[in-house]
């Protein structure tokens, strides 16, 4: 036994030990019992006792509801709540008495200012209560609610685990705010595919409601923009939730303002949030575009990445693209090109490529902020694919303008480099640097430097996808083809030949006939007997032949060119043996 219970002067040492709920449930009951009836004989200050009555009325009704809960006893919130409703109820009562005692006679103002103090404390008492009741976690055991749940756990014990968290979060204190946030953050997780579940069954604006700086403990702020960030980048459905409940603001305002782990945690928000394009548009709404420039700027690597992500994701919109260039972003993402880390490196070339794709202004604007060799230099640089992709769409976008084409097409070390990608690229690289190759002005020279890619275009023009590229392929080959040793070489490329007597075949459905029929037509203009009889040899006359009767476009001039007048019957017998 305790010696507190054997020493009866040590006894009374002791402070009272604390009611128990059902205990203090009691006296609150007995307390409304007897006050009810009482507040309708007060006849001053009706107006404020008829709500206070009101509020009295309904917390009886709470209260009865409570205790047909099976397990609320169990519940430790309402062990700081019910004290706290005796307590409130216990100065109403003191009120009663003064205003039905004629011999007290307090400051109008300060009664006034009390019974509404009252009214104040109850409404956030009934709020607390009923946001219990309604949870449903009064009716299940401590020991369920509060178990994390395993991976096997059933739908409804992870909603109502759900329920429990975001219940702490409103009612507790600080002590409960953080448990519950740890809590939701492990959840998170550990299971990803709960983010969906938080955002049905969690009270999701009360947890933004946590980012406020003026409201919370650093603690607390951290946690809860922690949380925030999770749901924001887990899943589509709790991304959506989390901005239709309006977190974009505080978050912006939590980059502005507030330490830079939260800046970290709240960017990648951000940049999960604008990932939808029907989001973007806020962000200019809440001022947020100076912002992220500025985080940009100022960032740490991690902060820095996502924030760049976010501004690329603006970048699509065309009100927001305006805002970027107001706040100077052009040259910040131009120096991001060339100094930030690999990932801030390819979101800087992704947002690059977007505004020099959207118009002649920002295009003038990249050139004049020396954008071209900026993205010259991380084309030589970069080893990622996707950064040389983004590179290449902005290099080409920048190629119309003509102060950048005629650098571009002089450029021995530019042609050598995007040929090279012809050659050894992915497809999305071999489209672009083939797109290049085709409309660029390239010297004699130069294209005899390259002329090796050339059986890597031939190849390019029996893709079928992407869209384009049998196009830019051919349009690329006969612009190399202009060369007459250009000719010589590729038609003493045997599978090159090859590949396009194939693509002549009328059978071959896979290719569009103008395109190696301009590529025959290109070899054979000017080009010498020894590519005819390789041509010949191969196959091409009986194709063509075939192709002009079929009056395909451009086949009867490609065979014009490839019989010779001279050598027809030559070509004739050829073809019959």
């Amino acid at each position: 036994m305790h010696p507190a219970t054997t020493n009866p002067s040590r006894q009374q040492q002791q402070p009272p030990s604390p009611a128990s709920p059902a205990e203090t449930l009691d006296r609150i009951n007995q307390l409304l019992t007897n006050l009810l009836p009482s507040t309708l004989s007060i006849t001053s200050f009706t107006s404020r006792w008829q709500v206070l009555r009101a509020k009295l009325a309904s917390l009886k009704s709470m209260l009865s509801e409570l205790s047909d809960s099976p397990h609320w006893s169990e519940n430790p919130l309402l062990q700081a709540l019910l004290p706290n409703i005796f307590s409130t109820i216990q100065r109403v009562q003191t009120l009663s008495h003064q205003c039905c005692d004629p011999s007290f006679t307090p400051g109008k103002l300060l009664m006034q200012s009390d019974l509404d103090m009252c009214t104040g404390w109850m409404s956030k008492q009934i709020h607390d209560l009923d946001l219990l009741l309604r949870s449903g976690v009064l009716r299940q055991s401590t020991a369920i609610v509060l178990s994390h749940p395993s991976v096997n756990s059933s739908k409804e014990d992870l909603s109502l685990f759900i329920k429990d968290l975001f219940t702490r979060l409103q009612i507790g204190g600080t002590e409960f705010k953080k448990k519950a946030l740890d809590s939701l953050i492990q959840l998170l997780s550990e299971d990803e595919k709960s983010a969906g579940l938080v955002a049905k069954d969690g009270k999701i604006s009360y947890l933004i409601s946590l980012l406020d700086m003026n409201a919370n403990t650093s603690i607390i702020r951290e946690r809860a923009v922690l949380a925030v960030s999770m749901l924001a980048s887990i899943s589509d459905l709790s991304r959506k939730c989390v901005f239709e409940e309006g977190a974009l603001g505080p978050l912006l305002r939590t980059i502005d303002s507030g330490s830079m782990s939260l800046k970290e945690k709240a960017a990648m928000a951000v940049e999960c949030i604008t990932a939808d394009a029907e989001n973007a548009w806020a962000v200019s709404a809440y001022g947020g575009v100076s912002i992220l420039v500025e985080l940009c700027k100022s960032g740490s690597v991690v902060a820095q990445s996502h924030a760049i992500g976010a501004v690329r994701n603006i970048s699509t919109n065309e009100d927001i693209r305006v805002a970027l260039a107001e706040e100077g972003a052009i040259p910040v993402l131009l120096q991001l090109l060339v100094s930030a880390t690999a990932s801030a490196q390819e979101k800087a070339a992704n947002c690059v490529a977007i505004l020099a794709s959207s118009s002649e202004y920002f295009r003038n604007l990249l050139l004049q902020e020396k954008g071209l060799h900026r993205l010259l230099h991380c084309l030589h640089e970069s080893s990622s694919s996707d950064t040389l992709e983004h590179v290449l769409r902005a290099i080409y976008s920048l190629s119309g303008m003509d102060s950048a084409f005629r650098m571009l097409s002089s450029s021995t070390t530019f042609i050598v480099q995007i040929a090279d990608l012809v050659k050894h690229g992915n497809v999305m690289l071999q489209h672009i640097s083939a797109s290049l190759l085709a409309n660029l002005s390239i010297s004699e020279g130069n294209k005899r430097i390259i002329s090796g890619c050339m059986g890597s275009l031939v190849k390019l023009m029996e893709s079928a996808k992407p869209d384009g590229l049998q196009e830019v392929a051919a349009n690329a080959l006969v612009s190399l083809l202009a060369v007459s040793s250009s000719k010589k070489e590729l038609v003493r490329d045997e599978k090159s030949v090859m590949r396009l007597v194939q693509m002549l075949d009328p059978k071959n459905d896979f290719v569009s006939k103008k395109f190696p029929i301009a590529v025959v037509a290109t070899i054979m203009a000017s080009g010498s007997q020894g590519c005819r009889k390789r041509l010949v040899a191969a196959g091409a006359y009986g194709h063509l032949q075939r192709l002009s009767e079929m009056e395909v476009a451009g086949a009867k001039k490609a065979l014009q060119r490839l019989s010779g007048n001279r050598l027809k019957s030559i070509f004739s017998r050829t073809w019959r043996e």
